[in-house]
C-alpha cells in the first residue's frame, strides 16, 4: 500500500467536502443573519404563535422553536435558557420545546448537507418534521407528563455565570 497515495486521496476528499460544507452553511448563516437583523424571525414567531396551541404551549413558546428550527440548537439553547431566567415558560413548556428541537432542528442547514452528499432532502425535511409534530403532539396530551414533572420537581435550576454580571 502507498501510505502516500493514500494520504493525498484522504486530504483532498476531505478538503473537497469541506469545500462543500462551506459553500452551503456560510452563504446560508448569512441569509439567517440578515432575517434577524431585519427582525423577520419575530414577525414569523408572532404568526406561528397561535400554532403551539396544538402542543398545548403557550404564545411565548413559538421564538425559541422557530430559532432552534432555523438556527439549531445552540441558539435554541440560549432562548430557552432565557425563557426560564425569566420565568416566561413552564417546565412542562420546556420539556415538550426540547423534544420537540431534539427531533427537528437547524432543518435549513442540515437537509442541505444531507443533500450535498446525495440524500434526498424532501425525505430527510418531512420525515424530520413529521416524526416531531407526531412524537410532540402525543406527548403533549399524554398524562403521564404531569407525573413526572412532580416526580422531576417541577422546577428548573439555571446555572449563574460565576464570571461576569450576566447571572
Amino acid at each position: 500500500m502507498d501510505w502516500s497515495e493514500f494520504i493525498k486521496t484522504a486530504v483532498s476528499g476531505s478538503l473537497r467536502s469541506v469545500g462543500q460544507m462551506a459553500l452551503i452553511i456560510i452563504p446560508l448563516m448569512v441569509i439567517l443573519e440578515i432575517a434577524k437583523e431585519i427582525q423577520l424571525m419575530d414577525r414569523i414567531a408572532h404568526r406561528l404563535a397561535p400554532a403551539m396551541r396544538f402542543f398545548k404551549l403557550p404564545p411565548e413558546s413559538a421564538f425559541p422553536v422557530l430559532i432552534g428550527l432555523t438556527f439549531g440548537l445552540a441558539y435554541g439553547a440560549g432562548l430557552i435558557i432565557e425563557s426560564v431566567k425569566t420565568g416566561r415558560l413552564s417546565w412542562r413548556d420546556l420539556f415538550i420545546i426540547n423534544v420537540f428541537l431534539i427531533l427537528c432542528h437547524s432543518v435549513v442547514e442540515d437537509t442541505a448537507l444531507f443533500i450535498a452528499v446525495g440524500a434526498d432532502g424532501t425525505v430527510i425535511l418531512l420525515g424530520r418534521i413529521i416524526l416531531a409534530l407526531v412524537v410532540t403532539y402525543f406527548l403533549s396530551r399524554w398524562q403521564g407528563l404531569n407525573r413526572l414533572e412532580r416526580i422531576l420537581g417541577g422546577s428548573i435550576d439555571v446555572p449563574r455565570c460565576t464570571h461576569c454580571r450576566k447571572g
